[in-house]
């Protein structure tokens, strides 16, 4: 039986056009919905579980949580986890007024506070960069906070003006080992939030009790994504540049006002258009952007990826802001942090344990940081890091007991099977019996880095 194809009507066309658009423009704030219900503290020091059991929507924002132990092998259920710091969450309802961030003197230790607004914009950082390493505090406002900014915080970089009421703070504080971890936990300590009114009047912040309404591990189908998005237009409503753009969307069952059932019409194009975007969303970046008008002769000649560079505003680069949310939510500016990726050594050969591999940095030619850097090791299979005999998941300009070359060089060894010797055992970084990938984390990088003119070493195959 010969199948008969329909073909769409111009007007069928038209809505499922607008449903991929509305689709990419939304997906951040879905993801921002998701994230807050997956990580907003469901407990509150003194206060207990905000709702009447652990798997309660009911969540407490306005208070820190803290990561206070360095993720190792087995112990991350994210992705490309960090070993290098130590992470700090929270979320920040400002509706009922600006709060004020109380920050510790890190004595020269590197932190950063990322702000994302809940269209995911990475629209400010407190830390080492922008306001220093002493102690003090900033303000927090949002969109409709009027009143006058105290005198202390009149300060460039101590008054934080947020386009949305809600803000994710994703904090990350260096730790060199695990012998320093107790001393970054007292620091995590001293950070802390209080409204404007108690800050003034010396009293201790209070969380307030929220409900997330979602479990964040729910199955995601286009009705529940819609869902999800509209709850959020309704407390983050769109800059005013994309009201007009924003309303359009109401046809295919997008927006604070749009209606609560679609025409059979409007609502297929809308899960078609739902499934479409996320088949796209989560493939690569080549996938999405195409090749560069410019040939990225980095990667091509050394098996380094360049990142996509992130500002601290989309503004109009709407996909871009959907492809970030939907694969590395949370991810700072550039200027604050870049993470190139290898996955190839100086052949083009996907990189496996199965082969022995040297990384060498001339002298001077170490990556250019006014932080630190660091290459962390994750295997292909799962992206976590790798169990390994000397409990090593990266290497970089903090890890002691390195061995530098003649010249002063540095050269790294990576690969399964222990080294056997002893220069060899000092600078290496084991990986897994198959494939693996290493991640470059470059804290304050510099313009060299940011831009693409410094080019890391290859992954020498050895025989």
């Amino acid at each position: 039986m010969t199948e008969v194809s329909v073909i769409p009507t111009p007007r069928e066309d038209y809505l499922y056009c607008l449903a991929v658009q509305a689709c990419i423009y939304a997906w951040p704030l879905f993801e921002m919905q998701r994230m807050r219900a997956a990580t907003s503290a469901r407990k509150a020091p003194g206060l207990g579980f905000a709702g009447a059991s652990p798997e309660s929507t009911e969540r407490w924002c306005n208070l820190f949580t803290h990561e206070r132990e360095l993720l190792t092998a087995g112990k991350s259920r994210v992705v490309m986890p960090n070993n290098d710091t130590l992470y700090a969450n929270a979320w920040l309802d400002l509706a009922a007024g600006p709060l004020v961030i109380t920050l510790p003197d890190t004595a020269g230790r590197y932190y950063v506070l990322g702000f994302l607004d809940y269209y995911t914009n990475a629209f400010a950082h407190v830390g080492t960069r922008t306001t220093g390493n002493s102690a003090g505090h900033v303000l927090v406002s949002g969109p409709l906070w009027q009143g006058e900014t105290p005198f202390e915080f009149r300060a460039i970089g101590r008054h934080i003006r947020s386009a949305t009421d809600w803000v994710w703070i994703i904090g990350r504080i260096l730790v060199d080992g695990p012998s320093d971890v107790a001393t970054v936990n007292a620091l995590q300590d001293e950070f802390a939030m209080a409204s404007l009114g108690d800050w003034r009047a010396g009293r201790a912040g209070q969380p307030r009790r929220f409900d997330s309404r979602y479990q964040p591990r729910a199955p995601l189908d286009a009705a529940r994504f819609a869902a999800m998005v509209n709850d959020a237009l309704r407390v983050c409503p769109p800059p005013v540049a994309d009201e007009l753009l924003v309303a359009q969307f109401g046809e295919v069952g997008i927006g604070a006002k749009a209606p609560a059932a679609l025409s059979g019409q409007a609502q297929a194009a809308f899960n078609r258009g739902f499934d479409t975007v996320q088949k796209l969303l989560a493939g690569s970046e080549s996938d999405i952007f195409g090749r560069p008008a410019k040939p990225d002769l980095q990667a091509a000649r050394f098996g380094w990826r360049k990142p996509m560079r992130v500002d601290e505003r989309y503004g109009t680069h709407l996909l871009q802001r959907a492809f970030v949310s939907r694969q590395a939510i949370g991810a700072l500016a550039t200027v604050e942090a870049a993470y190139p990726r290898c996955e190839v050594d100086a052949t083009g050969a996907s990189l496996n344990g199965a082969h022995r591999y040297t990384m060498r940095f001339a002298p001077g030619q170490f990556p250019p940081v006014d932080a630190f850097w660091s290459i962390t090791m994750y295997s292909s299979e799962d992206w976590f890091l790798v169990a390994n005999p000397i409990d090593r998941f990266a290497i970089g300009d903090r890890t002691p007991g390195l061995v530098r070359d003649a010249d002063g060089g540095l050269t790294l060894m990576l690969q399964h099977a222990q080294p056997d010797s002893a220069k060899a055992m000092a600078n290496w970084l084991p990986a897994p019996e198959g494939d693996f990938f290493l991640c470059l984390r470059a804290y304050l990088p510099q313009p060299a880095l940011i831009e693409g003119s410094y080019e890391l070493p290859a992954l020498e195959r050895q025989v």
